[in-house]
């Protein structure tokens, strides 16, 4: 994913946070703010200290939500900032099991249909 696609700057991270909508399932946490007038989402991505202790842990999570993202590309709304932040059972997830659960959190938060 290029980094166009990535909420980079702190204070973008804090507004979506405050003011967007949020929804959760057992392994990540969904917060989701539209914006108009952009050509492509973009997708901040949270993996605290607490979830894996190890940064190839928590690199692995946030590699395994990018690829997921990814392929689920044509379906997700342009005019839209979300961000996913991950929870401590999401260490124990491998790439199937990942993008079904952010499948189902972006069903939730009716990102896609």
């Amino acid at each position: 994913m290029r980094k166009s696609y990535r909420i980079k700057k702190e204070n973008e991270y804090q507004y979506v946070y405050s003011k967007g909508k949020s929804c959760a399932n057992r392994n990540f946490v969904l917060y989701q703010m539209p914006k108009t007038g952009q050509k492509h989402f973009r997708v901040g991505l949270s993996v605290g200290k607490k979830v894996s202790h190890t940064a190839v842990g928590r690199n692995r999570i946030k590699r395994y939500v990018r690829q997921s993202l990814l392929e689920l590309k044509p379906d997700l709304p342009a005019e839209l900032d979300f961000l996913i932040i991950a929870r401590k059972p999401s260490v124990d997830l491998d790439m199937f099991e990942t993008k079904k659960n952010i499948v189902h959190l972006l069903k939730l938060g009716k990102v896609i249909g």
